[in-house]
């Protein structure tokens, strides 16, 4: 059994009034990654989750969850 995967970024950077193109080039990488993290299809870098947190001003674990 893995683990799965849930991201709830869409909902945060929502709330900060921000497009996927917005965020990711306050990020630093393209739209297409943003709508993989969002649809769980991507699992970030420590990097990007810290920079993703700090722009859309929420928790680490309140965006990127993870459960056995």
């Amino acid at each position: 059994m893995g683990t799965e995967f849930r991201c709830n970024l869409k909902m945060y950077r929502v709330a900060q009034g921000l497009t996927q193109q917005q965020l990711a080039e306050i990020v630093g990488v393209r739209r297409e990654t943003i709508m993989r993290l969002e649809k769980a299809q991507y699992n970030p870098s420590l990097k990007l989750a810290i920079d993703i947190s700090r722009a859309v001003k929420a928790p680490i674990e309140d965006i990127f969850l993870f459960d056995k």
